[in-house]
């Protein structure tokens, strides 16, 4: 499969300023968390390892933007965007470990990134301790509301009557968004060309603008756009589907085999960072998920909370690496 590579213009719209516009509307609930020996006497750094305006982003600020009245002190997002997620994720494997930085991170990072890249300049075990894992929810393939596909068997048979000029853009090289396309090609014969763009806002941009025909990305980057109208979902990775996305079908309900796929956004701490330091984040962002106006903004984003232990995100991630270094074998993908 080909690549088009593009310089992406700025995203018009942000599903990140949606929903810290909404989130401003929403009563004052949180229970504050007492320091616990000092932690934490500073702002807390959370790395967005995409630009603004895409499901990262916005899941970060989700959570950053509540946080701070729970632990007492400014949580402060920085976007870190380039090669897949990869700088973003260097930048905190190197951070010092006192738990002052945390990675706002999603599974194909962690999970993908290390089979896909030959060196993406982390190791998801070695270099990090997982701190809780936010959401899951599945992927969603859309089309901008004027488009001539209406479903996807129009966008697959489009694709394979014409292999390579039905495009498709992604986050970025490397992303589970750019997974779906090259398994769709090597099992189903849908030969799309794909243009990875350095996150999803700008790759909005261009599907809004009509420079790519179709958009895989995370619910959480489309949600408002589907509700208003702007984009139509032609189907969704995976059944844990909510809201806007509950009637979408999935890809193997078309009969798509081996397409299942579930995205999920976690957030991380450098590898040493102080067990106790890594309990009191977790236990602080566990408590800004279950706010009640939290949740529902998140379930709105097509996502469902999990807010898990340290161990069993831990679980998570293992068994994940696993699966998707197989799968990357399997479909001879290479993101260098």
């Amino acid at each position: 499969m080909s690549s088009v590579f593009r310089i992406p213009s700025l995203a018009r719209l942000s599903v990140a300023a949606a929903w810290l516009a909404a989130m401003a509307l929403q009563p004052a609930s949180a229970q504050p968390l007492p320091a616990r020996n000092g932690f934490p006497s500073q702002a807390v750094k959370f790395v967005s390892p995409f630009p603004p305006g895409g499901g990262n982003d916005a899941t970060a600020r989700l959570v950053t933007t509540r946080l701070p009245e729970i632990m007492g002190q400014a949580a402060v997002v920085d976007n870190r965007g380039g090669a897949g997620g990869n700088i973003g994720a260097k930048s905190v494997a190197e951070a010092k470990p006192d738990g002052y930085t945390v990675l706002t991170s999603q599974v194909s990072i962690m999970a993908v990134n290390p089979s896909l890249y030959s060196a993406p300049g982390f190791d998801p075990i070695k270099n990090f301790v997982p701190i809780t894992q936010i959401n899951a929810a599945p992927l969603a393939l859309v089309v901008e509301a004027n488009s001539p596909y209406k479903t996807f068997g129009d966008l697959a048979t489009r694709a394979k009557a014409s292999p390579g000029k039905v495009t498709y853009a992604t986050p970025g090289n490397g992303t589970l968004s750019h997974l779906v396309g090259v398994v769709l090609q090597k099992d189903s014969g849908v030969d799309m060309t794909h243009v990875p763009y350095k996150g999803a806002g700008p790759a909005l941009t261009d599907l809004l603008g009509g420079q790519v025909d179709l958009l895989v990305t995370s619910t959480s980057s489309v949600a408002g756009m589907v509700q208003n109208g702007k984009l139509r979902v032609l189907a969704v990775t995976s059944p844990r589907r909510i809201g806007v996305f509950a009637k979408a079908p999935t890809l193997e309900e078309l009969g798509y085999a081996n397409a299942r796929f579930e995205d999920w956004y976690g957030f991380f701490a450098p590898a040493g960072t102080p067990p106790e330091r890594v309990a009191y984040l977790n236990e602080a962002i566990v408590r800004t998920l279950r706010l009640p106006e939290v949740t529902k903004l998140v379930n709105d984003g097509g996502s469902e909370v999990v807010a898990n232990t340290p161990e069993a995100f831990a679980a998570q991630l293992r068994q994940d690496i696993d699966r998707w270094s197989r799968i990357v074998k399997l479909s001879g993908a290479k993101a260098d």
